[in-house]
């Protein structure tokens, strides 16, 4: 709302609030409020003051309010750096009144059907935006062949960031999002997978092949539950680094940032440290100890997010409860028919899954998704009010993992705040 206020009285007041200011903007499907809390970190670290879009609010009004809000009496910037997560659709109008230093773009997913229509109108909405900024680095996933095919499209400087090595099961798998290549339409040929389409991918008909990234996790030399070893290159050196996250979709995040960071300047030890102690951000594998019982919260958006959530709950050793919750808000997007291109399927038959919830204004649709994965209809049981379930996860006792879609992680957040140790979000 400040932002609206804001923009109704000057349209150029996000220009003028951020004038003479260092911006970064990250953007892409996944991945950019981890990513963005990282970099500033890393500027902190290097003494720099740096205005960060805490809040999440990632549209034009959005982030007018944090520009204004961080000005003086006179209106000019309180900081020197900007870290900015920008939505997708909104990159076109924030572009030319920030006119950022670097771009960074993380991933693309089929994300909000009924909002941004398949990927590859997200893809074009990204290409205007980095048609205003010819200036602008672009720092891109190489690994993402829809992202990194934006280098070959703008005359501007790139840099890419990836993963050198084999993730996981390397069986083929559906590629829903990038199964063609983008420049002539043939089949792409994969030489090793990270996750979903992202990996080592080529194109036999027209010799389209991954860009070599310059920042790129040579080897994992350790993954765990609370946290990820790599053998990092960056340029021509190399060194161990510690990434203070879970999950391979947060060695791109930490990747992204570091990225971001080397074509800043700062240092490798101000880089490494924000990469090593970073926290869960809100939703984003956080955690709340509810009297004894140790809850996480792993935001889930769209068909990659999910699968790569189920795959971390699936490699848990002990046994868990499981509490989906499915909103259909427009922040959300109304068509949650993303459900059932998810891979849910490798929850029915893991002996440490135990109670399965469902919540949220489609649970029922949620409840029908897990029942053709294969988990009884009768083991799963619906909860709409979030004190009443939080009182039924209680009783359960075992480790709990919450995984909601936008609008029912800010809800259901709220009500762990009562009973947990968690912090309002802007806070974190």
């Amino acid at each position: 709302m400040p932002g609206k206020f804001a923009l109704a009285f000057d349209r150029e007041v996000l220009a003028k609030a951020s004038e003479g200011m260092h911006v970064i903007l990250v953007t892409g499907t996944n991945g950019k409020t981890t990513t963005s809390r990282i970099l500033e970190a890393a500027l902190l670290n290097s003494g720099k003051s740096c205005l960060l879009n805490r809040s999440g609010a990632n549209l034009l009004s959005g982030i007018t309010a944090e520009f204004v809000c961080e000005t003086d009496r006179s209106g000019n910037p309180c900081h020197e750096y900007a870290v900015i997560e920008c939505d997708e659709g909104a990159l076109k109008q924030v572009v030319p009144l920030v006119k950022p230093e670097i771009i960074v773009v993380t991933n693309l997913f089929r994300d909000q059907l009924d909002r941004y229509g398949e990927v590859m109108h997200t893809r074009e909405e990204i290409l205007k935006g980095i048609a205003l900024a010819p200036e602008s680095v672009l720092c891109l996933n190489a690994d993402c062949p829809l992202t990194a095919s934006l280098g070959s499209e703008k005359p501007n400087r790139i840099h890419y960031f990836g993963i050198n090595t084999a993730v996981g099961d390397q069986q083929e798998r559906e590629l829903s999002d990038a199964r063609y290549c983008i420049r002539c339409g043939a089949p792409l040929s994969y030489r090793y997978y990270t996750y979903a389409h992202l990996g080592s991918y080529s194109c036999p008909a027209c010799g389209l092949v991954r860009p070599i990234p310059e920042v790129a996790a040579e080897k994992i030399l350790g993954l765990t539950e609370v946290t990820s070893l790599i053998l990092l290159k960056t340029g021509s050196h190399t060194s161990e680094i510690r990434v203070g996250l879970p999950a391979v979709y947060n060695l791109y995040n930490a990747l992204a940032a570091i990225c971001a960071g080397w074509v800043l300047g700062l240092s490798e030890t101000a880089l490494s440290e924000a990469v090593g102690h970073t926290r869960a951000c809100f939703g984003r594998l956080e955690t709340f100890d509810l009297k004894g019982i140790r809850i996480q919260m792993i935001l889930i958006k769209n068909p990659a997010g999910c699968s790569q959530a189920v795959d971390y709950v699936s490699a848990i050793e002990e046994d868990f409860d499981l509490v989906f919750c499915l909103n259909d808000k427009t922040a959300d997007g109304h068509d949650i028919s993303w459900i059932w291109d998810a891979d849910l399927e490798k929850l029915a038959g893991n002996p440490h899954r135990k109670a399965v919830f469902v919540s949220g204004s489609r649970a029922e649709d949620m409840q029908l998704r897990l029942k053709y994965a294969g988990i009884p209809e009768n083991a799963i049981r619906m909860e709409k009010d979030y004190p009443a379930l939080l009182r039924l996860l209680k009783k359960e006792s075992h480790r709990v993992f919450v995984l909601p879609n936008y609008t029912a992680m800010l809800e259901i957040r709220k009500a762990f705040l009562t009973s947990a140790d968690g912090e309002e979000f802007w806070k974190g």
